[in-house]
């Protein structure tokens, strides 16, 4: 183990590199269960429904807060959004480069946002339909079913996007998503 990187030298030479803490990890997999469960499982007029909708709304905001004081990788200046590193990223995926990110890749990166950006919008239009103010809108209504799609196509390319990454760049990044660690080739430069 490397001690100053806090680093496991594992078989065949491949590092295991601690990432993401179990703060982040809980949220991530407690929001994509209130998700599916809140899009395709429950009765969008249910009062579980709306419960779920506020854990939501706070797992993002946990999640946001989190990206302020949080530990490195989980700091926003870990995976700033960068539309032109993004492009850079895919054209170096499709020359065959292959690079390590330890926190999210450019084009990850610009997903988390998109994702919690959505869900703070289904949120806000969720709470907004319950108003007395905003109740039977029509176009809140609508907003709220529209982000509602979004957010499932986003979803979609999200684990598309992390199967295809995996596959390119050799990192199980699903596993480091459940333990915390990012295995990645010693012969690798991690960003």
């Amino acid at each position: 183990m490397d001690a100053e990187a806090g680093q496991d030298v594992g078989a065949a030479g491949v590092l295991e590199i601690p990432v993401w803490d179990p703060l982040v990890r809980l949220v991530h997999w407690l929001l994509a269960a209130a998700i599916v469960t809140n899009g395709f499982i429950l009765d969008p007029e249910s009062r579980l429904h709306e419960f779920i909708g506020y854990a939501a709304l706070a797992l993002v905001l946990v999640r946001l807060v989190w990206g302020v004081i949080g530990p490195r990788h989980a700091r926003f200046a870990a995976f700033a959004p960068n539309p032109m590193a993004a492009v850079r990223h895919i054209r170096d995926t499709l020359a065959g480069k292959k690079t390590v990110h330890l926190s999210h890749n450019p084009l990850g990166a610009l997903m988390v946002y998109n994702i919690w950006g959505t869900v703070l919008v289904i949120c806000a239009t969720g709470l907004m339909m319950g108003s007395i103010a905003f109740f039977g809108v029509e176009w809140v209504e609508e907003l709220h079913e529209a982000a509602f799609v979004w957010l499932a196509i986003s979803v979609a390319l999200h684990v598309g996007g992390v199967v295809l990454e995996s596959k390119l760049s050799g990192v199980p990044l699903v596993r480091a998503m459940i333990d915390g660690r990012k295995r990645v080739g010693s012969s690798a430069s991690p960003r």
